[in-house]
């Protein structure tokens, strides 16, 4: 008898379980009899024309395309924490911000690199060494005191560091990480992300030394058209008159200067992620001029268009700077002279900056400035 009852007992409790099992399998599913369907009514004010009928219905009528696509178009919404942020639910704009970084970016940044490297190494070709056209006087001339070429060689050697560490960004797991395997790799990074955050401002502090030594020089002028025309010397033929920079110089200085500047304050936004609005404030100060640029961004558009123009901008420079770097180098004879020692050839200033030579010649003269001297014994 007892055995009966729990037999009965056993009986009730698995239909209860299968029942609850099935009751479970049908709202998992999905699965609804017509009739059940039928009686479905959407509240008030629900979309039910959006998106595919069957899961309208199934979902009682509150599948709201117009909602979704409101989320996905990063809508601001309001929160009761101090995080603001995180009032935005979804934040698709990350996906242009990735397939800019992943596709025309480097893709871009590549041609710019071998370009400049191809068109110097024609360049040399065809022309050569560009040699001092009276040869080497012996005799030098102050070109640059102590004070200039530290501020050079501080923003010359830092953004190196920073090019350099910058490039492995873009392209380390692509180029480098196959050589050298993952972990070589992950070391260099981590200490290349270390370097590329505080040599940053060394950066800095040589940009704002060379300014304020060399703005004064570097304001065009008239002659600058002059020079131009003529290729600056630099394709044969007598150089064009210019004094302490002439006007490729200038170019560079502005470039640098400018350029140099963007880097910083996008630096900044990215070293301090929620503490700046970089672009915000300057689409608001270009909207003064006529432009219809957004102004309400979010954090995270702030940091992906910081990283976008940072990287644009890096590689611009870099590739200014390698031309730079050939000229003043294996490019030009004598040229390393006037960062290398401060004092280059009078034969190598007269042909290139005679009218600064002049200058200088005048004050030496006078006995306020520096004049022609014997070059030091090697």
């Amino acid at each position: 008898m007892k055995r009966s009852q729990d037999t009965m007992a056993m009986r009730t409790v698995l239909k209860s379980v299968l029942f609850a099992a099935l009751t479970a399998f049908v709202a998992l599913t999905g699965f609804a009899g017509t009739a059940d369907a039928q009686n479905v009514r959407p509240p008030e004010g629900a979309s039910t024309s959006s998106g595919p009928p069957q899961i309208a219905a199934d979902k009682g009528g509150n599948y709201d395309i117009e909602m979704w696509n409101k989320v996905r178009r990063n809508v601001q919404g309001t929160v009761s924490i101090p995080d603001k942020k995180a009032g935005v639910l979804v934040d698709s704009s990350g996906e242009t911000w990735r397939a800019m970084r992943n596709g025309p970016l480097p893709l871009y940044g590549a041609y710019g690199l071998g370009g400049i490297v191809a068109l110097l190494a024609l360049f040399f070709l065809l022309r050569g060494r560009i040699r001092v056209e009276h040869g080497l006087a012996g005799r030098t001339i102050e070109r640059f005191s102590d004070f200039e070429r530290t501020g050079h060689w501080l923003l010359a050697t830092s953004f190196i560091i920073l090019a350099l560490t910058g490039l492995n960004v873009l392209y380390g797991r692509d180029v480098l990480m196959p050589i050298i395997g993952k972990e070589a790799f992950a070391s260099i990074a981590l200490t290349g992300k270390w370097l590329h955050n505080y040599v940053a401002f060394a950066f800095m502090v040589g940009l704002v030394m060379t300014f304020v030594t060399w703005v004064w020089y570097n304001f065009p002028h008239p002659r600058d058209i002059v020079w131009f025309l003529k290729g600056g010397g630099m394709f044969g033929g007598a150089h064009p008159a210019a004094k302490k920079f002439n006007a490729g110089q200038k170019i560079i200085f502005w470039a640098v200067m400018l350029g140099g500047l963007s880097l910083c304050l996008s630096g900044l936004q990215l070293l301090l992620p929620y503490d700046f609005a970089f672009f915000a404030k300057t689409f608001a100060i270009l909207n003064g001029f006529g432009f219809d640029l957004p102004t309400q961004l979010t954090a995270n558009q702030e940091q992906q268009l910081a990283t976008t123009w940072h990287g644009i901008m890096a590689l611009v420079l870099t590739v200014i700077i390698i031309a730079h770097i050939y000229i003043g180098s294996i490019g030009m004879e004598g040229a390393f002279d006037a960062m290398g020692s401060g004092d280059v050839d009078i034969n190598w200033a007269k042909e290139h900056h005679s009218l600064w030579v002049e200058e200088e010649l005048a004050k030496g003269d006078s006995g306020s400035g520096a004049s022609a001297r014997p070059a030091p014994a090697e």
